[in-house]
């Protein structure tokens, strides 16, 4: 597919690398991207960010396009800053977990802009019974551009490899019970606090059910960072 003049003119002007002019036309041929997304993919530092989420799409995802464009629209790590993470670490991990959730819920479509475009909102907490036995999916999407179901496992730690196991029956059950003619295999994403990379690609490769693993942070924490601890704010009172 061939990119418009304005888009290459916008290129052009805007990167100054051959490597990375390149990957930017490549990136909307494959995307379909209007010249303001460009702008935004370049304004973002897509080339420099490719890919950074440890994810298994490249090989479990048989058509190419399909998994470039499940690569590139997923990041490393989000910022969710309507989280209030004061509220988190005083109770039980679930419960953690559900505050997290509710929270999304709550604010959805800052989620979703968050997430990035085609996204739609299906449902939390959604229920399937497969075999007798229950399955509770934490976020459910569909996601246009992919034509693919998308789950969001939110996980309130550090990243496990037991999370993938269970993301992986949801999408097994995804695929035989809602997947319907003409859309592509369900995804998942595991939503945690923190995670290991390289840990994390390690464990993926014996995976056959396309999913990767992102983490969150609230802006609330990084102003946390940025003040002094609690010993040096006693010298400075």
């Amino acid at each position: 597919m061939s990119i418009g003049f304005t888009h290459h003119c916008t290129i052009l002007t805007k990167v100054k690398d051959i490597e990375e002019r390149k990957f930017y036309i490549q990136l909307c041929a494959d995307l379909s991207l209007s010249v303001d997304a460009l702008e935004r993919k370049i304004a973002e530092d897509a080339f420099h960010n490719q890919g950074k989420m440890p994810n298994n799409f490249g090989t479990t995802i048989p058509d190419y396009k399909q998994a470039f464009q499940a690569i590139q629209m997923f990041k490393n790590e989000y910022l969710l800053d309507y989280i209030n993470v004061e509220q988190l670490g005083e109770r039980d991990e679930d419960i953690d977990e559900r505050v997290i959730e509710n929270e999304i819920v709550h604010n959805v479509k800052n989620f979703i802009m968050t997430f990035g475009r085609g996204f739609s909102y299906i449902g939390n907490q959604v229920h399937y019974d497969k075999l007798g036995h229950d399955h509770w999916v934490d976020l459910l999407f569909f996601n246009r551009v992919l034509k693919s179901l998308v789950v969001i496992e939110l996980k309130k730690g550090t990243f496990k490899p037991s999370y993938l196991g269970q993301l992986a029956a949801y999408l097994r059950v995804l695929d035989d019970e809602e997947r319907i003619e003409g859309e592509n295999s369900s995804l998942g994403i595991v939503l945690c606090k923190d995670a290991d990379r390289a840990y994390v690609e390690y464990v993926l490769q014996d995976y056959t059910k396309p999913m990767g693993v992102a983490t969150y942070k609230s802006s609330q924490e990084q102003l946390k960072d940025l003040l002094p601890d609690e010993e040096e704010m006693k010298k400075l009172l």
